[in-house]
């Protein structure tokens, strides 16, 4: 077989000094109170006067940082870098608003054009008066004349009814009171404008002195830490909002190409909208898409136009979506799918229409400080793409849950780059540690016990098919390279290339040592030696008790390996293995205690083997495998008196009091 596919790092296993001291893998993570998110979504809330201004200078510092960088190299000063970049930018901005909005004023003007399209095309869909609309119109029409004609007539007024006299109300402005009425609205906006231009120019010129100041103040402790997360932020955030302006231009130019050639009006304007729309996740594009999707409606009387306009928003966004951003962005802003659409919708809640737009670098800022900051972690655990368990715990849940399904989609995940060796070694042996770990603790019962092992016996028989297709690999590898060896992987301690036994010829039972955990982890162990060619059997731990051992059919075996999730476990695998070895001395007997590492091996292989009379003691998977398909001769069974340590009788009474004369 060939080598593995996948050599990321890898995960932690808990390993058996671990279950005996009952410690775990993580801490909890720290949640806020709820008055402090109560009082921190409180002052941005009625604060936003102040944080919207200053969250868009920041993130807009961030996005020309590397401009300024870029032309300091060039060898222009500071602060014309600084003046430079940010008039280029507002300058950009002012732009697009202009060419919006003269491009909203002259729709404006030839709406009404429009309206006849719409009603000859309603007509038309309605089948004149038989449509749908026209019958549902006019039984609407009689219910309400028999309302009319059931309601009692209302006496007529004694006085003459007079017609109404039409009133024009001239309003009689002065020019000071007009040019007020216009500047007013604005005020607002530009003073808002004007603040945001300072504020970014002072935190470009002042960078390195508000990242100081931020290290001092959040992780003096951890300069390492914060340094990076700064990079991170910096890095991550500078490259999101340059890369998303760069994506939505290759995507709005051919959108404007597109509408201009179909015959839409004001092509420049729905580029343009769906330029800006692109920045808002999910629903922006669908908002952009459906504003010249209407106007499409309105200009032609047919749907020809309408199916065009569609076909060209959804061949565009399948190129940008699959094509364009993934060459760009390498990885994505590290915010989970739903991440996204919740924090578009609290920040929307929060801040309006601008919070919808600033919504993904906003919590993209959030996410990176949890990633960091020790104090913020839930906010990467809730927000983040990052799995927030470990691929062995999440299979640990899934079992312990009962879910034997969810386990094997899991599994396939994970199979899908690693050989199914590799996956019982990393992932499932370290579930069915932390089983054991629970067990020990005793925050397990007997019914999550059973529970447990059954849905890990349903997880190894599901993935037969798999086991299957390894060994027809193996049998094509090894009728394609005469010589070598069945499979190969890398040896998760030693980092380097082994070479598994070929099991052809060998008959091997698995067995558990204590308990139905140690039955699964014997079934996961019979299926990998199945796959290298051996002939493998199974027996449960019920069948090696005192009253069942001598009922295990021996004949015929090359090894029996039994295995323990438990390392406090010596003086059952040491009467399994006399046991066994005085009912058949030609069978070699070996002993796996799960769960152990390299640094372990040479006390495995010297004093435990020794000490249980084994023909060998292993630790993990692959050396299980390696032994258990070795083709040495058994190891005799040591008598008692072999093994008994001769003392020295103790000195008698008399013979001490002579020695101390």
């Amino acid at each position: 077989m060939a080598t593995s596919r996948l050599n990321g790092a890898q995960p932690s296993v808990p390993r058996l000094r671990d279950i005996e001291t009952g410690a775990t893998a993580h801490p909890r993570t720290a949640l806020p109170t709820v008055a402090t998110v109560v009082t921190v979504v409180a002052a941005l809330y009625f604060g936003r006067e102040v944080f919207l201004p200053i969250a868009i200078a920041l993130l807009l510092t961030f996005a020309l940082a590397p401009v300024v960088s870029a032309l300091k190299r060039t060898g222009i000063p500071r602060l014309a870098a600084v003046i430079f970049s940010v008039l280029g930018a507002f300058a950009a901005l002012a732009l697009f608003s202009f060419i919006v909005a003269t491009q909203v004023g002259e729709l404006a003007q030839n709406v009404s054009l429009y309206q006849t399209n719409v009603l000859t095309k309603v007509r038309k869909e309605t089948g004149g008066g038989g449509g749908i609309i026209a019958r549902l119109t006019g039984a609407i029409e009689r219910i309400g004349q028999e309302i009319n004609k059931q309601e009692p007539s209302q006496p007529a007024a004694s006085q003459p009814q007079r017609e109404p006299v039409p009133v024009e109300i001239v309003s009689r402005e002065r020019p000071l009171e007009i040019l007020q009425n216009l500047i007013t609205p604005l005020i607002s906006p530009l003073a808002s404008a004007g603040l945001i231009i300072v504020v970014v120019i002072f935190m470009l010129l002042e960078r390195e002195d508000l990242r100081d100041r931020f290290i001092r103040l959040v992780g003096y402790g951890d300069l390492h830490r914060t340094t990076e997360a700064l990079q991170d932020a910096g890095r991550r955030l500078g490259r999101y909002l340059l890369m998303q302006l760069v994506v939505n231009i290759l995507y709005a130019v051919p959108i404007s190409i597109g509408l201009w050639v179909l015959g839409i009006p004001n092509a420049l304007l729905w580029g343009l909208l769906a330029l800006a729309l692109r920045f808002v996740p999910y629903i922006g594009p669908i908002i952009g898409a459906l504003l010249p999707l209407s106007l499409a409606l309105a200009v032609a009387p047919g749907w020809s136009l309408v199916l065009w306009t569609a076909a060209l928003f959804v061949i565009m966004e399948m190129i940008t979506g699959n094509v364009i951003e993934p060459w760009l962005y390498g990885s994505r802003t590290g915010l989970s799918p739903l991440a996204v659409i919740v924090a578009a919708i609290f920040w929307t809640w929060l801040w309006g229409p601008l919070g919808l737009v600033l919504s993904t670098p906003l919590t993209v800022c959030l996410v990176v400080l949890g990633r960091h900051v020790t104090q913020f972690e839930f906010l990467d655990v809730l927000f983040g793409n990052e799995p927030v368990l470990e691929p062995h715990a999440r299979l640990y849940q899934r079992l312990l849950a009962g879910d034997p399904e969810e386990a094997t989609d899991h599994a396939e995940e994970i199979l899908e780059e690693q050989y199914l060796l590799e996956f019982y070694g990393k992932v499932a042996l370290p579930a069915l540690l932390l089983g054991e770990q629970d067990r020990v603790r005793g925050v397990m019962d007997d019914h999550q016990l059973k529970q447990l092992a059954a849905s890990a016996q349903i997880l190894v028989a599901n993935l037969d098919d798999i086991a299957q297709e390894e060994a027809e690999e193996d049998d094509v590898a090894a009728g394609d390279e005469t010589g070598s060896d069945k499979e190969k992987t890398i040896d998760p301690e030693a980092g380097h290339d082994i070479d598994l036994p070929d099991g052809t010829g060998l008959a091997v039972l698995c067995a558990g040592g204590r308990g139905e955990l140690d039955d699964a982890a014997a079934a996961m162990l019979g299926q990998v030696l199945l796959i290298q060619g051996a002939a493998t059997s199974k027996a449960s731990f019920a069948e090696l008790q005192p009253a069942s051992i001598r009922r295990l059919e021996l004949d015929g075996l090359n090894t029996v390996v039994i295995g323990f999730l438990n390392r406090n476990s010596l003086k059952h695998a040491r009467f399994m293995v006399r046991r066994i070895k005085r009912f058949n001395a030609a069978v070699r007997v070996g002993v796996v205690f799960w769960g152990g590492n390299g640094e372990d091996r040479g006390e495995t292989d010297g004093k435990l083997g020794n000490d249980i009379n084994a023909d060998f003691v292993a630790l993990d998977m692959v050396n299980a495998v390696t032994r258990a398909l070795s083709r040495d001769p058994p190891v005799g069974l040591k008598t008692a008196a072999k093994r008994r340590v001769r003392r020295r009788p103790p000195a008698r009474k008399k013979d001490t009091l002579v020695s101390a004369k």
